[in-house]
């Protein structure tokens, strides 16, 4: 394990998750911690009080050896520009970033290694899930050690497969959330108050995270526990599966997903 620092730049929502998820786990000791944000975060003055910096001189930001971006896609380069000579030449970059491919971040970032991260927002809770990728299983291991005590990780062998575990998971959270706000609303249709339908419909999801989690059982299997034949499940399962519509809407918004991250990277 190095000593060196861990460079954060950018505090918006994720790099505030994953700040937050290590102060709840304990999974970063914060006096390593350096974070570079152009204006002050609760989390950040949260992380100050155990030890972090926050905005330091170059002095201190050339002893890092690992250097996470949080930062909107779109701001990047302004970032790789501003940052590049107050870096290590051998410091690792790992981008949290949407839609920024590996080759676009080594040439803004030369000569220094580069490695991807896809994590989702219950870092906060240290429950969330991040896809990664590196040039070399060695830095792999290094991405893994700062994302594992925060997230479920799910290492991935070519960065193109990024985009997919983007659609997959980095955005995925926000279809479970827009199916609990449809149920939500069918709830209300069939008679239930808007609370009592909302507190039902993010109740049950949160019961069926927690049961794959407990059981550790494909979601098939789950399904058939809870579907009986001729059931009242099975009945509104069949809505979702005639002609595959359910499948065929899921594939088509993945399918989505991955052509603006491809049209983000430009390519």
């Amino acid at each position: 394990m190095t000593d060196r620092p861990v460079i954060l730049i950018g505090c918006g929502r994720l790099g505030s998750s994953l700040v937050e998820g290590w102060l709840k786990t304990g999974g970063l000791d914060l006096r390593t911690l350096i974070i570079v944000t152009p204006s002050s975060k609760p989390i950040a003055e949260a992380a100050r009080d155990k030890g972090a910096l926050i905005n330091p001189g170059d002095d201190v930001l050339a002893r890092a050896d690992r250097v996470i971006l949080g930062v909107k896609p779109a701001m990047w380069r302004q970032v790789a520009a501003d940052m590049d000579a107050r870096l290590a030449p051998d410091a690792l970059i790992i981008s949290m970033m949407a839609g920024v491919r590996a080759s676009a971040l080594s040439d803004g970032f030369k000569p220094r290694p580069v490695a991807r991260v896809m994590p989702t927002t219950s870092m906060a809770v240290g429950e969330g899930v991040a896809s990664i990728w590196a040039e070399n299983d060695a830095d792999l291991d290094t991405v893994r050690g700062l994302f594992a005590p925060v997230a479920k990780v799910v290492g991935l062998a070519d960065d193109g497969l990024m985009d997919a575990a983007t659609a997959v998971s980095g955005s995925g959270q926000a279809y479970f959330f827009a199916f609990v706000d449809a149920l939500t609303k069918a709830g209300v249709e069939q008679g239930l108050s808007p609370a009592q339908a909302e507190a039902l419909a993010s109740g049950t999801l949160v019961s069926a995270a927690a049961a794959m989690k407990q059981d550790g059982a494909r979601a098939e299997d789950l399904i058939a526990r809870v579907a009986s034949p001729g059931g009242t499940t099975r009945a509104a399962l069949d809505v979702f599966a005639q002609d595959g519509s359910l499948e065929r809407l899921v594939s088509d918004a993945a399918a989505a997903a991955v052509a603006r991250a491809a049209e983000l990277s430009g390519s």
